[in-house]
């Protein structure tokens, strides 16, 4: 705990708004036995200022630092002080002086910095140095999946420096890239398909020392935590592991589903896939006859096959137990639920238009005379692909045509009729050719079966993976491969349907994600969304229900149980996002500079006028610092204002926000609480995955106690926020003031 903190004001971001002096004598008045230290400095970001602190450290005047003046997220490198020396920043620029409309009053700005500057010393008051809990890392990446991706994933990690265990299940390396003919272009001038190049890769990696290659070998069990694993093989050896790539790839979705377009009718029916097989093989041939296949139609518009519910909102799989227990557990075995549908047939969508153009390709390369036509709903071309697209259009023996197809028939002579209508060529005609292609859905291998078999309380599977239909991805706008289990990263189709090139990029970002995971394990930090997070969760055992709500809660699978159901942490595989502390009834849990006291002690610091009519309501914002807090200072910057009573509470995710915090608010008198955190749902956009979607849960919890209490339970709410909404946080917060005005003072107020 700190016990002699040093208030420093910043007189270069602060002092045009507030009387600094003025600032300086509050808090020796206040807080003189707690701050031995107060003063200001013309330019405290800058090298005399930070030297002047330090000479404080130094000295032994001071233990912990408090910086008054701008934002956090701004100047935060001039004010990291070691790991022993804690530092906080209260937002006195932008979310109080220049959020502050002026019609508000000096009087009334000067309580709000008062109220900020008074949670800041609690806040401080209430932290522990963090003593990080650091282990001995195993440094060895292991590669799960020996195609492109994983190939290449294993030799950025073998050149990195890191022993790299490379497991395939079949008997071969190399995956769906050993079976193409050629790929789409991936180099200059990216106008013709080329070998894939796939059988110098696999001798790059067989060549390289640090990767040892295990064929024919899948996971049988992966346990402990990132940076420990034992990872259990099917061949009966385990070795111990640091963290995992996985890159596992995709299978062929079900064709049946295309029968609308005669596939399994037609035996000259064929998918993309079957084409990539026969070029392989040296000829494009009819399957019913053996003849050649001169002239090829290519459907890439499914829309007759595809059921008129497609996108529908599906309710959310619940996870299947199997009755039967395993000999020697107690627990229920999971069983895995097989995500293929329909779905999978749009998303490889990009993938199959381009795909479509090179197996064109493959008919006038085989055949002068050869004819290829592709009828497309959506031809959909990315980036630097577009040049293939157009040489494809100068490809005489190909034909483009966005189209319906109307049906598929068979013919007396084995050809088959595809009767096209809405075409570009403003007339519905029909083709007689000898094959008709129809695209092939890519579903990752995660959708089928857990793959790596965690040895986890909550199962040997990804978790939610229907949310993404079965790709193994958590959050892919804000941290492309990382899964929902730290210390395992997705490359590749398993994670979205890609190109080899993507592939490649993918397979060195998560080989990269995988060293870092070691490396920060190492030193006993988060990996991330909260890189180099020294603090992880602290259990009081001896409160402990066995509850279990926070072993139920944990996005990412973080705590196991024993028997009894107490929880057992595994801090390596924790984000430190502090859900478990949330989700916690008895404030067993807390980190050493996040906790429910620390909160609640700050919350109880505001100053809160009996009065509402005189002194205005009090509302506490509850705000992530991931979205909503940065949107607010990003609203503030650009001039917008907000009411002045007002106090705004970072937290590291709403799914830490602890009903206990909103109890301490209503008994204080705070007439309303504001919980700002980031969207949930389909599109959530959680950096904790479920944090928000969790907090709207505990809140029905909340309102049912505030009820009985005879708090109207709407005191309480929450917003959803994206970060570039900032403009919309403003009206949000007066709507929610206007909701409270109307309603009255707390019924708390004065008690």
């Amino acid at each position: 705990m700190a016990e002699k903190i040093g208030v420093y004001f910043d007189e270069s971001s602060i002092g045009q708004y507030f009387d600094i002096e003025a600032l300086v004598e509050f808090v020796k008045t206040r807080w003189a036995t707690a701050c031995p230290v107060v003063t200001s400095h013309p330019v405290l970001p800058g090298e005399d200022g930070v030297k002047m602190i330090k000479a404080d450290i130094e000295a032994g005047t001071i233990d912990a630092v408090l910086v008054c003046g701008s934002s956090p997220r701004i100047d935060w490198e001039f004010f990291d002080f070691g790991k022993s020396v804690p530092s906080e920043r209260v937002n006195l620029r932008e979310q109080c002086a220049l959020c502050c409309p002026a019609e508000a009053g000096e009087e009334t700005k000067v309580l709000m910095a008062k109220d900020y500057i008074n949670m800041g010393v609690i806040k401080l008051q209430k932290t522990r140095v963090p003593a990080p809990e650091q282990i001995e890392t195993v440094k060895t990446v292991l590669v799960v999946g020996g195609g492109w991706t994983g190939l290449h994933a294993a030799l950025h990690a073998a050149r990195a420096g890191y022993n790299t265990i490379l497991i395939e299940k079949e008997a071969e390396l190399g995956g769906h890239a050993a079976k193409l003919h050629k790929t789409i272009p991936l180099c200059h001038p990216y106008t013709e398909a080329h070998e894939t190049g796939i059988e110098k890769l696999i001798a790059d990696v067989q060549a390289e020392s640090r990767i040892k290659v295990m064929t024919g070998t899948t996971i049988a069990a992966l346990e402990g935590a990132p940076g420990s694993y034992t990872a259990k093989f099917s061949n009966g050896s385990e070795d111990k592991i640091g963290a995992v790539v996985l890159a596992t790839g995709w299978v062929p979705q079900d064709a049946s589903i295309l029968e609308p377009l005669g596939y399994g009718r037609f035996k000259n029916v064929v998918t993309t896939w079957d084409v990539e097989e026969m070029a392989k093989n040296g000829q494009l041939l009819r399957p019913s006859d053996g003849k050649p296949a001169k002239r090829v139609a290519f459907l890439l518009n499914t829309e007759k096959a595809e059921p008129s519910d497609l996108f529908k909102p599906k309710a959310p799989a619940a996870p299947v137990e199997d009755e039967a227990k395993e000999e020697g557990e107690d627990k229920k075995a999971h069983k895995h639920v097989d995500l293929e549908s329909a779905r999978h047939l749009p998303y490889s969508s990009a993938v199959n238009s381009v795909i479509s153009l090179k197996e064109a390709g493959y008919v006038t390369e085989q055949y002068t005379d050869g004819q290829a036509y592709i009828i497309y709903k959506d031809m959909l071309v990315q980036g630097i692909h577009e040049k293939y697209y157009k040489a494809a259009q100068d490809n005489p023996g190909v034909m483009l045509t966005k189209g319906t197809i109307v049906s598929v028939e068979e013919d007396t002579d084995g050809s088959l009729l595809v009767t096209v209508a809405n075409t570009l060529l403003g007339q519905d005609f029909e083709l007689k050719v000898d094959m008709v292609v129809v695209p092939t859905g890519i579903v990752p291998t995660t959708a089928k079966n857990p793959v790596m078999n965690f040895k986890y309380r909550q199962g040997p599977a990804f978790p939610d993976l229907d949310l993404f239909d079965g790709f193994c991805d958590s959050n892919y706008i804000c941290f492309p491969y990382e899964t929902r289990r730290t210390g395992v990263y997705a490359a590749g189709c398993v994670r979205q349907p890609m190109f080899m090139d993507n592939a490649e990029d993918d397979a060195a970002g998560a080989a990269l994600k995988a060293i870092q995971c070691i490396e920060s394990a190492n030193r006993g930090v988060a990996v991330h969304p909260r890189s180099g997070d020294l603090t992880y969760p602290v259990f009081n055992f001896v409160r402990c229900t066995q509850c279990k709500r926070c072993t139920e809660e944990c996005p990412f699978g973080a705590l196991d149980d024993d028997e009894t159901g107490t929880p057992k942490p595994n801090p390596t595989r924790c984000r430190r996002c502090g859900t478990c502390m949330g989700a916690c009834p008895e404030r067993v849990i807390s980190f050493d500079n996040y906790n429910v006291d620390q909160i609640g002690s700050m919350i109880k610091a505001i100053n809160v006028p009996d009065d509402m009519d005189a002194g205005g309501p009090r509302i506490v914002v509850l705000a992530c610092e991931n979205d909503a807090y940065p949107a607010l200072d990003m609203a503030a910057m650009r001039g917008k204002t907000w009411s002045p009573y007002v106090r705004i509470l970072p937290v590291r995710c709403l799914g830490s926000v602890n009903a206990i915090w909103v109890a301490d608010a209503m008994s204080k008198g705070i007439d309303g609480v504001m919980m700002l955190g980031c969207k949930y749902g389909d599109d959530y956009q959680c950096h904790f995955v479920k944090g928000s979607e969790i907090c709207n849960r505990r809140k029905e919890n909340i309102a049912e106690t505030l009820e009985r209490l005879g708090v109207e339970p709407d005191r309480v709410e929450q917003y959803q926020v994206a970060i570039d909404e900032y403009d919309k946080l403003p009206a949000m917060i007066e709507e929610f003031q206007n909701m409270i005005l109307e309603k009255g003072p707390n019924p708390f107020k004065g008690y």
